[in-house]
């Protein structure tokens, strides 16, 4: 009797393990049905590259260049966005408490960021943060009604911007244990949570290149192909 209670206990743990083992397969094949268009086609990601230095000739924008490339050969739909080439003025003069126009270039990027899936922010790290410039885009263009929205007698509210992804490619003159662990990382802080995260834009990746200051002509080279291989794999 011990015997064959045994083997019924086995027995039953074996159809438990294959029905467990179906479903896993079941349940697979349907993330991989949801993942495929009905076409059959291969959903190209949407990347929208973001240049915020001032300068369109400095190594950042090199950095943004060499995404933009390694990403459009991976087979991605890359756009991108240099601010300083776009004309508004970076000031908010009244908070929300007036609604300042949004000028044709801010509406153009307000549509480029509801498009993409994928967003990456190129810049460096002056006085612990983005500069000036970059700033007063968020400033502008990341206002109520489009980038979250306050919920009426509620500490809370809604992250309208949900479903997105970004990563940062940042460069800082500062060694980056420094800005770690001595610093604290603000700049990045702000991005991740303060920003993005508020927003609902995740950021999966914090792409570091430091220190600038003294970076000879070979480490920027590499840099640079670090970073084109980056957005190959995005």
């Amino acid at each position: 009797m011990a015997g064959q209670y045994s083997k019924s206990v086995e027995g039953a743990g074996i159809v438990a393990v294959d029905i467990l083992f179906l479903a896993s397969l079941i349940i697979h094949a349907r993330v991989l049905t949801l993942a495929i268009p009905a076409n059959g086609e291969k959903m190209n990601k949407k990347i929208l590259v973001i240049l915020g230095h001032p300068d369109t000739n400095s190594f950042c924008a090199s950095l943004a260049d060499a995404y933009i490339e390694g990403a459009k050969s991976g087979g991605a739909d890359v756009r991108d966005l240099k601010l300083s080439e776009l004309t508004f003025d970076p000031i908010l003069w009244h908070g929300y408490d007036t609604v300042q126009a949004l000028e044709p270039d801010l509406l153009k990027a307000q549509e480029l960021i509801q498009w993409s899936d994928h967003i990456v922010f190129v810049y460096p790290n002056w006085w612990g943060a983005m500069p000036a410039l970059m700033k007063g885009f968020f400033d502008r263009v990341f206002l109520p009604g489009f980038a979250f929205r306050y919920r009426e007698n509620s500490p809370f509210w809604d992250k309208l911007l949900s479903g997105r992804t970004a990563h940062l490619v940042v460069t800082m003159d500062t060694p980056p244990w420094y800005y770690r662990w001595v610093f604290r990382r603000p700049g990045h802080h702000e991005m991740k949570r303060s920003i993005l995260g508020f927003c609902g834009i995740k950021v999966i990746k914090i792409s570091e290149f430091a220190p600038m200051k003294g970076s000879s002509q070979q480490q920027r080279e590499e840099w640079v192909a670090g970073v084109k291989a980056l957005g190959l794999k995005a």
